[in-house]
């Protein structure tokens, strides 16, 4: 196919040999299977600003570290520098996030370098060799759906344990490949020491995977892992091989189930939007 204009530096550098195909449009980025060499691997062109959908919510970026002194002043005001940096901080927390947890062993896609707003990243694979499929788009047989179920409670706490929640976490954001499920897309995952709605968005993430799985396996909808987790964590006793009972009794007054209904409503709501607009965009392509 045609060089993407945001692709061909890369091209141009050898990092990357050849664009294959585009894999998908998003909300906030365009993604390429790419050849380096002789591996097929994934390119997610962030889109610019004023292009992305995706709405870089306060909520998402409290906790953020900027150690620059003047890009932190910076990015406190209005002012067209100040905008910038605040944008290249945006796209630096995905890049920044995959190598964190792929270090602290999350199944998550390597990455392998950004570069002016590309990030370069391992392509996950079915056993078949085909781009493995979203986790919305796999029927599963009750014992499936408690072991999947399983995997991404275990990468939860993996993930907690090295500081980080996912904050948008659904079977949208999660692959299966021939081994199981790969967690994508983390542009938004926020420090869980450092941000206010970390809680919030932890039993969110985890509610999601809970809905989703129970409708093959629906005792889990009985679960409270989400809770569980959190408490644990704040105790200091939450670690990357801890066991979980997925029992918990909390303060019931601070969970307010039909806002977090209404959010993981919300996200079933942009991620068919996300579709439609992938749709129209391969329409205009053909």
């Amino acid at each position: 196919m045609k060089i993407p204009k945001r692709l061909q530096p890369l091209v141009d550098d050898g990092m990357i040999d050849e664009v294959i195909t585009q894999l998908m449009s998003g909300k906030e980025a365009q993604v390429y299977v790419v050849r380096c060499g002789d591996t097929r691997r994934c390119a997610k062109v962030f889109k610019e600003a004023q292009k992305r959908s995706f709405k870089q919510a306060v909520q998402y970026q409290e906790g953020r570290k900027v150690r620059n002194s003047r890009r932190a002043r910076a990015m406190s005001k209005k002012t067209k520098y100040g905008q910038k940096e605040q944008e290249s901080a945006w796209l630096n927390a995905e890049v920044d996030a995959l190598y964190r947890l792929a270090s602290a062993g999350v199944r998550v896609p390597q990455p392998f370098g950004f570069v002016d707003g590309v990030l370069l990243m391992e392509l996950v694979c079915d056993a078949d060799g085909s781009v493995a499929p979203r986790l919305d788009d796999v029927t599963l047989s009750p014992e499936q759906a408690l072991e999947y179920h399983d995997r991404i409670i275990t990468e939860v706490v993996r993930m907690l344990s090295a500081g980080l929640v996912h904050g948008d976490l659904s079977e949208f954001n999660v692959l299966v490949d021939a081994s199981g499920p790969v967690i994508i897309d983390l542009p938004q995952a926020v420090d869980a020491a450092g941000n206010n709605n970390a809680e919030m968005m932890l039993e969110r993430d985890v509610a999601n995977m809970r809905s989703y799985f129970g409708r093959f396996a629906p005792e889990l909808l009985k679960t409270n892992y989400g809770g569980e987790i959190w408490s644990l964590y704040e105790a200091g006793k939450l670690h990357p091989d801890t066991k979980l009972s997925g029992v918990f009794e909390g303060n019931s007054a601070s969970a307010d189930v039909d806002e977090v209904m209404a959010v993981i409503a919300a996200a079933r709501e942009e991620e068919e939007e996300r579709r439609e607009r992938a749709r129209a965009d391969e329409e205009d392509d053909g």
